[in-house]
């Protein structure tokens, strides 16, 4: 799956020099995130084999910068009941923000998602992400409802923002998205 950006593609195990130094050793992209930082090369090695056992069996995929085929982010989604599905998670590295890359991205999974016939699309966001709750709001995703949890990694509880957006279907059978102001037929 790609944009004119970025490409998600499935991890392999040359990534890990770059998905360790814009993602996993990034205290400030771990800050909303259910992973630790990792702390050395070493580590990050047995973290991408790790990674690509997982992208076998899981609907989730490193995110490319088309311009340099760096790793710097990864995403997922998964089914969680027929035809509704959650995102697992969006992550890029400091210098990647900002750039239009996460919208990209949530379109990239939004439409994978419709391609599998997928209705209902939910995304969550830690309170205090405001970079997050904009980006679902500009992909056209409307507040739910809000939760409490507690932070695996800090033990500190936290509240959970729940987002949604229907994927609609038109009369013909074809497949309507809408984001924004923009429709995409499929």
């Amino acid at each position: 799956m790609e944009t004119e950006d970025i490409i998600l593609g499935k991890a392999k195990y040359e990534d890990w020099r770059s998905i360790y130094r814009n993602v996993w050793s990034r205290p400030e992209t771990a800050e909303y995130m259910i992973w630790k930082v990792t702390a050395d090369e070493d580590e990050a090695r047995k973290r991408i084999q790790r990674t690509i056992a997982w992208q076998e069996t899981h609907d989730a995929w490193l995110v490319y910068e088309r311009g340099s085929g760096q790793a710097i982010g990864f995403a997922g989604v998964e089914e969680t009941e027929p035809h509704i599905y959650h995102e697992t998670g969006i992550a890029l590295g400091p210098e990647y923000v900002g750039k239009g890359y996460g919208k990209q991205i949530l379109r990239l999974l939004m439409e994978y998602c419709i391609s599998l016939d997928g209705q209902e699309f939910y995304y969550s966001t830690r309170a205090g992400n405001l970079a997050s709750k904009a980006l679902a709001l500009s992909c056209g995703l409307a507040y739910q409802y809000s939760e409490q949890r507690t932070d695996q990694c800090s033990g500190k509880t936290y509240e959970l923002e729940i987002y949604k957006k229907n994927l609609k279907c038109t009369k013909k059978g074809s497949r309507l998205a809408t984001f924004g102001n923009e429709y995409l037929q499929y």
